[in-house]
């Protein structure tokens, strides 16, 4: 194979790196090897948001979709991520954004509109945070001027999810995020970077491959071992090189992969990566089915089910903060398969399909049947997750009740203790036709409760099927006790989270989403109160 070196555009030119393991993050090349320290570490998983950074692309027809949430700059899609978690040989063919730049794209003034209101709005104390909540602000900045628009304090907020102030306040941090647009208009060219990424696309082989040695691990001759990072562009290319490479560990947004080096110090060998795949980013529909590609970001794909099922918002929103989501992908937390994934109980209720593939052969698998323990599948060697697809309503359907709640300690990006997708059709004559109540936090795998929808499948739905299958769910589940919850504490969430689906969707005078989730509480059926 042609051994490259990862190229991509920083501080408006291209840069090169080599001989650096490809487990190197992109957080360690700016503060070690380009001494770019404005970038700061914190947590170094993902959580904290500190190290927030903006990996710009060019955008082509695999990104030209409905849901596609990523900033669009003319040719280039910028998304804020995490430098502390993202490999730097994932950066090939892009252009990486940091604090340093802001003041670059406003020459004739000391600051950038972000960084000048975070000043005049004493938005910074310790200081330390202050470089990501600027990045994560000026994706909003970019995305709002390029619409016309400016955002309110909440969708501010959502903005900012994943972004962590321990000493300042997220108040005055608020303020300068309105505040940053009362500034005349400063924006990102996007032409010189997108000349510049074309010139990269242009030199780079398919597949890129980048190797370099391991020092951690020494081969039989007591020299490094050689590692290799494995970028196709194409599926076939790809299934070719998963079909010969079975024990390369396949990577996506490294969400989770990212923790495995530099939390636990796990060895991943060589890495096959999926982000540069462009029919692995589609999302499509077809009046059917909705098509997710195993490498569409978690942003864009939880934005596609949204727009067809407006309920399923709040738990988008709470789905980890935006630089996970803009990193992460569906594919990757569904075949992660941790039983706290918060996309499988909905894609359960939703009868979610898994296309696989391993070299030219194409297969369908239900989700319901996809994990066989904690964090095992039924992938065989070789093969791979092509996409997710997920059936849309047919015409004469009774409407879809669906809902999807987490219940965590912090309400924004936090492993849930539970989280459920409950979904059912009432038939003209009040019988429930078809249910699917699914369950993370609750098993070694996010499945479904069979007995309890088996008590409701057929039944009236009135409050009185809803309380013999709540008592069912106790047969269904048996959690652990962990750091996050009781195995009573979350039998008695699960309970009263289907009480809370029954007192939304129930026939007669159904309670509005703001008062359920108190109803659900005060309401609920005495002998499902007990302390715990």
């Amino acid at each position: 194979m042609n051994i490259q070196p990862i190229r991509f555009v920083h501080r408006g030119q291209i840069v090169e790196a080599s001989g650096l393991p490809i487990t190197t993050t992109v957080l360690q090349w700016l503060r070690e090897h380009a001494h770019q320290c404005g970038t700061k570490e914190g947590c170094a998983e993902g959580d904290c948001g500190a190290c927030t950074v903006i990996v710009a692309e060019l955008g082509d027809d695999h990104g030209a979709h409905a849901a596609n949430r990523a900033v669009q700059l003319g040719p280039l899609r910028l998304r804020p991520i995490n430098a502390c978690i993202r490999y730097l040989p994932t950066l090939h063919g892009k252009a990486l954004l940091t604090v340093e730049d802001l003041q670059r794209l406003a020459p004739d003034r000391a600051l950038h509109p972000v960084q000048q209101a975070l000043v005049d709005c004493h938005g910074s104390q310790c200081g330390f945070c202050t470089p990501g909540f600027a990045m994560s602000l000026y994706a909003s900045y970019e995305r709002h001027q390029g619409a016309g628009t400016r955002p309110t304090r909440q969708q501010l907020a959502d903005d900012l999810a994943g972004n962590l102030c321990r000493c300042t306040g997220y108040r005055p941090i608020l303020d300068a995020g309105q505040a940053m647009f009362d500034a005349p208009a400063v924006r990102l060219d996007p032409a010189p970077i997108a000349a510049l990424l074309g010139e990269i696309a242009h030199n780079t082989p398919e597949p890129f491959v980048y190797a370099a040695p391991n020092p951690a691990l020494l081969d039989a001759q007591g020299r490094a071992r050689i590692d290799q990072f494995i970028a196709p562009r194409s599926v076939d290319g790809f299934a070719a090189e998963r079909a010969a490479r079975p024990q390369a560990t396949l990577l996506a947004g490294a969400t989770d992969i990212g923790l495995w080096t530099n939390k636990q110090f796990r060895d991943v060998g060589d890495l096959l990566y999926l982000g540069d795949v462009r029919e692995l980013h589609a999302v499509e529909h077809d009046g059917v089915l909705l098509r997710m590609g195993a490498a569409v970001p978690l942003e864009d794909a939880w934005a596609a089910l949204v727009q067809r099922w407006p309920t399923l918002r709040d738990m988008a929103l709470r789905f980890a903060g935006p630089p996970v989501r803009h990193a992460g992908t569906l594919g990757g937390n569904v075949a992660n398969g941790s039983p706290i994934g918060d996309s499988a109980p909905v894609l359960l209720a939703l009868d979610a399909v898994l296309l696989l593939q391993q070299g030219p052969v194409q297969r369908r698998l239900p989700l319901s049947a996809f994990y066989s323990g904690y964090m095992t599948n039924a992938l065989q060697p070789g093969e791979f997750l092509r996409a997710i697809e997920v059936p849309l309503p047919a015409a004469g359907d009774a409407p879809l009740q669906l809902r999807a709640w987490k219940l965590s300690k912090r309400f924004d990006c936090d492993i849930s203790a539970v989280s459920c997708g409950l979904a059912l059709r009432v038939n003209a004559q009040g019988r429930v036709e078809h249910v699917r109540l699914a369950f993370g936090g609750m098993a070694a795998v996010v499945k479904r409760a069979a007995q309890a929808e088996s008590a409701l499948l057929g039944q009236p739905w009135s409050e009185a099927s809803v309380r013999t299958a709540m008592q069912a769910l106790d047969a269904d589940f048996q959690p652990l006790t962990d750091l996050r919850a009781s195995s009573a504490h979350r039998q008695r969430v699960a309970r009263h989270l289907l009480w809370r689906f029954w007192l939304e969707t129930r026939p007669d005078a159904p309670l509005p989403a703001s008062l359920t989730s108190v109803w659900a509480e005060l309401r609920a059926p005495q002998d499902t109160l007990q302390v715990v």
